[in-house]
């Protein structure tokens, strides 16, 4: 069964939104220069080596994220630090909503057969490992599910002080194991954890 991988941006202090919108926190926020050091960017290109589909909430594909990274991929065609936006224009992307009827994005299908079932159905299919995007509600819905196998945060050296997690249930709690941890010298570190259930 393929693997669902949940990659987040994360503060020092374990939010992966903060409370003050106007903070500035994250080393680089997709935009130009990327600030990252060689060999995060290296290995961030490598992650989507390891993925041949994207889930993505209705909320991140509206708001611009196939057209950005359909920008990047053809304003750097050579640069192999980019690599990863031709891997997102050519993967297979899924967004998951009841609120659309059809996809007007490229190699990108709508389901509307409800989260839990469609995600569990795509993770049966062969194929190479599903990595997801999304923004607070709909990473928090996919852990309450019990749908990521694998969490990947990048955390960023800033404590924001109060924001928002995607880990709310404070009577359960959700147990993770340590699959890595990777220092880069641009202040990022990379936790990669395996779910281990409640």
């Amino acid at each position: 069964m393929r693997k669902l991988i949940l990659q987040m941006q994360m503060s020092v202090d374990g939010y992966v939104a903060a409370a003050n919108p106007d903070l500035d926190w994250q080393v680089w926020n997709w935009n130009d220069p990327c600030p990252w050091d060689q060999q995060l960017k290296s290995d961030f290109n490598v992650i989507f080596d390891s993925i041949d589909s994207i889930l993505l909430s209705r909320k991140m594909a509206e708001e611009g994220y196939l057209e950005h990274w359909g920008r990047a991929a053809a304003n750097f065609p050579a640069n192999p630090h980019y690599a990863f936006a031709r891997k997102i224009v050519d993967a297979n992307k899924i967004v998951v909503t009841d609120k659309l009827q059809k996809s007007k994005w490229d190699r990108t299908v709508v389901a509307d057969g409800g989260m839990i079932r469609e995600v569990k159905a795509l993770k049966r299919r062969p194929g190479r490992n599903i990595i997801t995007f999304g923004g607070v509600g709909f990473a928090s819905a996919l852990v309450a599910a019990g749908l990521v196998d694998e969490f990947q945060f990048f955390v960023n050296p800033t404590a924001v002080g109060d924001g928002l997690s995607i880990f709310n249930n404070p009577r359960e709690g959700l147990k993770l194991k340590l699959l890595e941890s990777t220092s880069y010298s641009c202040g990022i570190v990379v936790n990669r954890y395996r779910s281990l259930g409640k």
